[in-house]
C-alpha cells in the first residue's frame, strides 16, 4: 500500500504541538472546519484509514487497512497526512475514520496538564476528554515511548537493569538527548523528582537519531534517551532500563475512531489487531523497514499473515 517515507518523525515529539508548525497547522485546520471541499466528510459504508507522516505510523495504518480489507470491510486510505493538529480535526469531522494513535501523546494534546501515566489512567482521561463523535478502541501492548538506554558494557559493569540503579553513578555520567529533554518533566526534571538523579552533564543531541546513537556507542555519553521501537537498540545491543516510577508515560498504540462510521466488524477487527501487536513485534517490523529497506506494505502483510489475520 505504501512505500517507506524518507523522513521519519516520532509520534510523541513530532505530533505534539511544535511552534514552527503551528501557523501552518492552524491554517489547515481552519480550512478543514470551514468546509474545504478538498477535505471530504464521512464516506458512507467505508472506513478511511489515515496516518501521520512518519514510517511507523504509516506501517500501523497499513496494518489496520489490510486487516479490515481481509474481513470484507470497504476501505479507503490517506497516508502521510501530517501532524496531530491536522489529523485530529479530520478524524473529528469524519473525513478520516480511524487513525493509529499513541494514547499518552494524544491525551497530552487534549489535556496539557495531565499527569496520567498508566495505560488505564491515560485511557480513562481520553474517554473523558474526547468529544462524543470520537472513541478509542482497545489499546495494544505495543508502545513507542521514550526510554533511558545504556550500552551492554555499561549495564554489565554497573549492574544496571532499571533507572533507579543509576543512583550511585549518575553524578559521574553524561546523559544525552534532544534539547527539550533538559526541561520537560519526561526528561531530567522527572528523573530527578522520581529517582533523585542528577547527572554530571547534559549533552543536547538530536531526537533519538543517529547523533544520539553514535554518542552512546562511542562513549561521548554514558546514558541516552531513545525510543523503544528504535531498531538501533537491538542492532547495537543497547540495554533499555526499566522505569518502574513511570517518568515516561504509557504510549500504547491505540486506534482513534470516528464513532458513526465504525461497524461491529471494523471494531472487532481493529481490536483483534491490538490484541496481537506488542512492542517486540513493532520493533521487529521497524527494523525490517529501516535496516533491511523492505517496503511498508510487505512488512505489514507479512505480520498479518504470521498472526493469522490475512
Amino acid at each position: 500500500m505504501s512505500k517507506t517515507p524518507q523522513t521519519p518523525r516520532h509520534p510523541v515529539l513530532s505530533l505534539t504541538a511544535a511552534a514552527t508548525a503551528l501557523a501552518a497547522a492552524a491554517l489547515t485546520v481552519t480550512a478543514c472546519t470551514n468546509g474545504n471541499p478538498l477535505v471530504p466528510g464521512p464516506k458512507k459504508g467505508q472506513v478511511t484509514v489515515g496516518s501521520a507522516n512518519f514510517p511507523e505510523n504509516v506501517l500501523l495504518a497499513d496494518i489496520y487497512a489490510s486487516a479490515l480489507k481481509a474481513r470484507g470491510v470497504k476501505v479507503g486510505v490517506r497516508f502521510n497526512v501530517g501532524s496531530r493538529e491536522v489529523l485530529y480535526q479530520q478524524v473529528q469531522q469524519g473525513s478520516l475514520t480511524v487513525l493509529p494513535e499513541y494514547n499518552g501523546a494524544l491525551l497530552a494534546y487534549l489535556d496539557s496538564k495531565t499527569r496520567a501515566a498508566t495505560t488505564a489512567d491515560i485511557n480513562a482521561g481520553l474517554q473523558a476528554k474526547l468529544p462524543a463523535s470520537l472513541e478509542i478502541l482497545d489499546s495494544s501492548p505495543a508502545e513507542d515511548k521514550n526510554a533511558l538506554v545504556v550500552t551492554a558494557a555499561t549495564a554489565a559493569k554497573d549492574h544496571l537493569a532499571a533507572i533507579g540503579d543509576l543512583a550511585p553513578y549518575a553524578a559521574s555520567m553524561d546523559i544525552g538527548g534532544p534539547p527539550e529533554f533538559k526541561e520537560r518533566y519526561q526528561g531530567l526534571p522527572g528523573l530527578k523528582d522520581k529517582y533523585g538523579l542528577t547527572f554530571r552533564n547534559f549533552s543536547s543531541l538530536d531526537t533519538a537519531g543517529p547523533i544520539t546513537v553514535k554518542a552512546l556507542a562511542d562513549g561521548s555519553v554514558q546514558v541516552a534517551t531513545l525510543f523503544t521501537t528504535d531498531p538501533n537498540i537491538a542492532s547495537h545491543g543497547f540495554k533499555v532500563l526499566a522505569d518502574p516510577e513511570q517518568v515516561f508515560t504509557a504510549q500504547n498504540v491505540t486506534p482513534l475512531a470516528y464513532r458513526d462510521s465504525m461497524t461491529p466488524t471494523a471494531v472487532a477487527t481493529l481490536n483483534a489487531v491490538s490484541a496481537k501487536l506488542d512492542t517486540a513485534a513493532l520493533a521487529g517490523m521497524m527494523a525490517a523497514i529501516m535496516n533491511q529497506k523492505k517496503d511498508i506494505d510487505v512488512v505489514a502483510d507479512d505480520w498479518l499473515k504470521a498472526v493469522g489475520m490475512r
